[in-house]
């Protein structure tokens, strides 16, 4: 059976917003750390505020395209405000400038991301859910490793031994970022497909989580657990620096990551079609608390490495199937609420995770931001596997 037709076009234009993310994003706390000399604790600040900006935006806009029973204009809209910021980053020159661009970009991902979410559910089989968000899931990196063997390209020819981010450099990227966005843009206009629930009740839907079976609500409590301790993967990257890689060897290293998240994330969706999804979870997030654990631990520039390539295993896993698990605990009526509510819980402990883990750096130590993940991920695996066993209200 083929892809289900809104999971197939966005997920090339995940492709591509992922492609233009991945040379900027990915390089930026490098270029706040390397050119703008900034504070650790700054830096988890910042990606603690963009990672959680888009939480009331995320609710808000979930429930909206409920309400409205419209959606393809308000993913239109996100993916256009994104597009729009990026080539801000061309100007930065201090860390304040970043965080109001890091802001913006983060406000276009809480609009489209509920709506989206429910796009691709509703259009889909409850069979093929999985399939569905795990090809979602896989093009996400699959961009990214275009992006970053492109970066590599770039970096190799300017400057391959670089053992710090340039703002030459960083400029470079965000020009070559650009484009794909408004291209991905276009694929939404022409060809995504806005469909209405029939169901009258999607008008009467209410910003709330009364009404939601009792397995949804403490599903949300368990990945809020969990992200407490889900800090920005800048640390990782700070972290991979500190441990003596180059610029090069940065980027060469997220590429495989993201080669490991690609292939995974998609067998991974098919499976949890035909398991219990929460398992594949679980694994996820017990991989997340080891290979957290080892960037506690690692002490050489190989063990970095291997640690993040295997870190691709726990995007594969969960990425998709978190999401696919919404949809079975919730009615198609009340699917972008749902997301909403989903996409809050993580939006809302992504803030504190960040700004924990970058004052455990900057006070404690670079390895006490990942042991208190990996604890915090354990305990909401154990969380996990009892919450779903419970019986539906």
């Amino acid at each position: 059976m083929g892809i289900p037709w809104n999971a197939f076009i966005f997920g090339f234009v995940s492709f591509l917003n992922d492609f233009s993310s991945e040379l900027t994003i990915r390089a930026l706390p490098l270029f706040l750390k390397n050119v703008l000399n900034t504070k650790t604790s700054i830096i988890g600040l910042i990606e603690g505020v963009a990672d959680s900006t888009a939480t009331i935006l995320k609710i808000f806009s979930g429930y909206l395209s409920d309400k409205l029973n419209q959606r393809k204009w308000l993913v239109t809209l996100g993916y256009g405000l994104s597009a729009i910021s990026k080539p801000l980053l061309y100007f930065a020159n201090n860390w304040v400038f970043v965080l109001i661009i890091r802001f913006l970009d983060r406000v276009g991902k809480g609009i489209r991301t509920s709506p989206r979410d429910a796009l691709i559910a509703n259009t889909t089989k409850k069979e093929e859910l999985g399939k569905a968000f795990g090809f979602n899931r896989a093009m996400d990196p699959a961009g990214a490793i275009l992006a970053l063997l492109v970066g590599s390209a770039v970096i190799y020819f300017s400057s391959k031994n670089a053992i710090k981010l340039t703002d030459h450099l960083f400029k470079i990227l965000v020009l070559i970022s650009i484009f794909p966005v408004f291209i991905a843009l276009f694929l939404i206009v022409a060809f995504a497909v806005d469909v209405k629930n029939g169901n009258s009740s999607a008008n009467k839907v209410n910003l709330s989580l009364k009404g939601f079976d009792k397995r949804f609500k403490l599903y949300l409590l368990t990945i809020a657990i969990f992200t407490l301790g889900n800090s920005s993967d800048a640390f990782l990257i700070l972290q991979a620096q500190n441990r003596g890689l180059s610029i090069l060897e940065i980027f060469l290293m997220l590429a495989a990551f993201n080669f490991i998240t690609t292939i995974s994330a998609y067998p991974a969706g098919l499976l949890s079609d035909r398991i219990k999804r929460q398992h594949l979870i679980v694994a996820g997030w017990i991989v997340y608390a080891l290979i957290y654990l080892g960037f506690g631990l690692a002490t050489k520039t190989y063990q970095i490495v291997i640690l993040y390539i295997l870190y691709g295993l726990y995007y594969g896993l969960t990425g998709g199937v978190e999401k696919a698990l919404v949809a079975d605990l919730v009615e198609p009526e009340k699917r972008g609420t749902a997301y909403g509510l989903y996409n809050g819980a993580v939006g809302i402990f992504a803030f504190p995770a960040s700004l924990i883990a970058g004052f455990l750096w900057q006070y404690i130590s670079p390895s006490a931001p990942f042991i208190f993940g990996a604890v915090l991920a354990i305990i909401a695996s154990i969380s996990l596997l009892k919450v779903v066993s419970l019986k539906r209200d």
